[in-house]
């Protein structure tokens, strides 16, 4: 799904990522982890063309991002509050989604219920601007906005910060079901270890824009490893 040689990105002197040869196998669930600097939103930024590399090149599914639009049809990702349009009610702007992705209203909202449980009651049907909600609540939005596409490529940053610990764990069994139903291809990074053991087949562990360790994740293999790089 995701093919990465000799990606390199630097920002004045301080190298963000240089990854030699990397790939994402098709329905991998894919975990970023690495302290804060490691380059895990760069390399996100330079897979969905938001950030040009400085070498080399990242493509989805065979297509490189910078000469070609193919890869968003199939592709979605929330990396913060900022691709929100936070003018919209969240039904407007799920509604904008759906028009632009070509779903019918009616569709968009059969596909809206999956999420009704995630939302907790403070996302639907309360009559607030996006811009008004809480920081919790916006993530939620962005969470669902993209899962609402049902994407063969979702790549989420982040996506723990915010939410309460019920909001957590409903996360995780959304991400968990749906690549189970759907055989997508998954990247999430996440600062909390637990979680992100906990919903990943493979983990990919960052240290100064380089991947340093390349984790299997069967039955939570990369658990001991990563505790131990990261201390207690």
């Amino acid at each position: 799904m995701i093919t990465i040689t000799n990606l390199k990105k630097s920002f004045g002197e301080t190298m963000a990522c240089n990854i030699p040869s990397f790939i994402v196998n098709d329905g991998d669930v894919l975990g970023l982890v690495g302290n804060n600097g490691a380059g895990k939103t760069t390399l996100f930024r330079l897979m969905l063309d938001l950030l040009k590399p400085d070498e080399g090149t990242v493509t989805l599914d065979g297509i490189d991002p910078s000469k070609s639009e193919e890869w968003k049809p199939f592709t979605a990702a929330h990396i913060d509050e900022g691709f929100l349009i936070d003018y919209l009610t969240p039904e407007e702007y799920f509604a904008f989604l759906g028009k632009v992705c070509g779903m019918p209203q009616q569709e968009v909202d059969e596909r809206l219920k999956a999420f009704e449980h995630f939302a907790g009651g403070e996302v639907f049907g309360q009559k607030k601007l996006i811009r008004n909600l809480s920081a919790g609540n916006k993530q939620k939005v962005g969470i669902i906005s993209v899962m609402l596409r049902q994407p063969r490529l979702l790549i989420l940053d982040e996506p723990f910060n915010f939410l309460d610990p019920t909001s957590q764990n409903g996360l995780k069994h959304m991400l968990t079901d749906y690549a189970k139903q759907s055989g997508a291809t998954i990247l999430v990074s996440s600062h909390n270890l637990q979680h992100t053991v906990d919903i990943s087949t493979r983990i990919a562990l960052l240290e100064k824009g380089c991947i340093i360790r390349d984790l299997d994740n069967s039955n939570m293999a990369a658990s001991q490893e990563l505790t131990d790089y990261f201390g207690d």
